[in-house]
């Protein structure tokens, strides 16, 4: 009796198998730190990487570390203690989406009318504050790739 031979995975399949392209492909990541000013430059750095990685050119990659910096320095200090720092990282169609969030105890409120704020319009296309629940606090930002 013969044994059946295992079957070899074609290692080369990607997820342009499915039908779309590898680059169109959202590729979310998240980092959860504690909510501490100290933690900051881990994200920052973070946001740096995944630019680079998606072909962002050198400003561009400053601009998204500077931003991402910026955002998690105003959440932090209106984070309920013992909250998390999420920040979540969404690589698609030329751009990168981020959402940086804490939880909040009280009506906590990001002022607009700030330099920061006016920083993180600068640095990217879109900022916008999430405040529709009042258990969480949080701004999204967006920054298209020069040459998508």
């Amino acid at each position: 009796m013969q044994t059946p031979e295992p079957q070899q995975r074609d290692r080369s399949a990607t997820a342009t198998d499915a039908g779309g392209d590898l680059a169109e492909t959202p590729t979310p990541v998240e980092v959860r730190v504690h909510a501490d000013p100290a933690l900051i430059p881990s994200v920052r750095a973070v946001a740096a990487d995944l630019a680079a990685r998606a072909d962002f050119d050198l400003d561009a990659v400053s601009d998204l570390r500077m931003a991402v910096d910026e955002a998690c320095s105003a959440l932090v200090p209106l984070a309920r203690e013992g909250g998390q720092l999420r920040c979540g990282f969404v690589m698609s169609e030329g751009r990168i989406d981020v959402i940086c969030r804490v939880p909040v105890a009280d009506e906590a409120t990001l002022r607009q009318d700030t330099f920061g704020w006016r920083v993180l319009t600068t640095l990217t296309d879109d900022a916008q504050v999430l405040d529709a629940d009042p258990e969480w606090l949080g701004i999204r930002l967006r920054k298209q790739r020069l040459n998508p």
